[in-house]
């Protein structure tokens, strides 16, 4: 198994998106994938889950599928999805937040054979405080309490990865560098990066290259190993395996050029800000994974049949001219899923396919 955050500390790069469906081209392309949302803002379970399914998840947790709206249970409609004891990233850290004990662990919801889903929740916000209070006290090594707090959303993260087998976990995280994002950052093995051509990505990459090495190696000198073996720790790895630019709508008042300036400054402020000394040089794009465009008309299709943007059909709308832009959308993100899984393999090779 191997864990990857999708994470840029600014908003509005189309991270939820891509988190979205790469999680589903890697599943449809033979891989157990669990997908996990640590943003509060919550959207990439709203765009696994139907609104009917997030209120008995967020808002009626003791319904049952016999006392469930008849959309939810129907299962000429689809099967269930939200059963008895389903909880959410926030409901696992309730009893830390309560003072009253450990994580609660639950399974992932099962969206479909072979890809599952850890839901965030808008409450997950509280625990920021706590967070940051419990990481200071966790370099001591006899604060347990604070241990249990700082490793609380890996533990949470590996048991739903190994009660479903996931070769694969991606984690959502939100636009910022607070304690959430550096708790589930240290969750991950590897970090990809997507980015937009202009002057905020460039800056949010100079502060998040210093941000993840300060991290882990406070995580890594000082934190882990004080931790008793019988609390399951993160590595705090963290591993950059590249950035994917991420195309804005056309802007007639936004010259190309414009966009093309910045996009050269990219490869030097990866390199020099994010890599760590040794790595290729500021020329060199071999971090660039991939380029992808913003599909701006097949978004709202996508939002209303529910399914990811490169499997819409005509009965969704997607008619005329549109299906070309759906079958160039599926060949884009074949080609970054396996390019993704290329970079995967390096660190764990049994990613590997014939």
């Amino acid at each position: 198994m191997i864990t990857m955050a999708l994470f840029n500390n600014k908003g509005g790069v189309g991270k939820t998106t891509l988190a979205y469906h790469l999680a589903h081209m890697l599943q449809r392309m033979g891989h157990r994938v669990l997908a996990v949302d640590l943003d509060p803002q919550a959207n990439l379970t709203a765009q696994f889950l139907d609104e009917d399914e997030l209120t008995q998840l967020w808002e009626e947790p003791e319904v049952t599928a016999s006392s469930a709206p008849k959309s939810i249970i129907d299962l000429d409609v689809r099967p269930v999805r939200i059963v008895p004891g389903t909880g959410t990233m926030a409901t696992a850290i309730g009893p830390i937040m309560e003072g009253v004990g450990d994580v609660t662990l639950f399974d992932p919801v099962t969206i479909e054979d072979g890809l599952w889903l850890l839901p965030g929740d808008v409450e997950l916000s509280v625990f920021e405080d706590r967070l940051s209070a419990a990481w200071p006290n966790s370099f001591l090594g006899k604060d347990i309490a604070a241990l249990r707090t700082t490793t609380a959303l890996h533990r949470v993260i590996d048991h739903g990865a190994r009660s479903v087998g996931a070769e694969i976990v991606l984690i959502d995280v939100g636009p910022n560098l607070g304690a959430i994002n550096r708790a589930a950052l240290l969750s991950a093995d590897t970090v990809l990066m997507p980015l937009t051509a202009d002057l905020f990505s460039l800056r949010g990459l100079r502060n998040l290259g210093p941000t993840l090495r300060e991290w882990r190696s406070t995580w890594q000198g000082m934190v882990l190993p004080k931790i008793p073996e019988r609390i399951s720790a993160p590595r705090g790895l963290m591993m950059p395996i590249g950035y994917i630019v991420m195309q804005p709508p056309t802007r007639t008042d936004r010259p190309a050029k414009a966009h093309d300036r910045w996009l050269d400054r990219i490869p030097e402020v990866f390199a020099t800000s994010v890599l760590t000394s040794g790595n290729p040089g500021p020329h060199d794009r071999s971090f660039e994974i991939a380029t992808l465009g913003h599909y701006a008309n097949l978004i709202p299709l996508a939002h209303d049949a529910r399914k990811p943007m490169f499997e819409l059909r005509a009965g969704d709308g997607a008619l005329g001219g549109t299906q070309s832009a759906v079958r160039r959308c599926y060949s884009d993100f074949r080609d970054l899923a396996v390019k993704v899984r290329e970079r995967l393999a390096f660190i764990d090779p049994t990613l590997r396919r014939s």
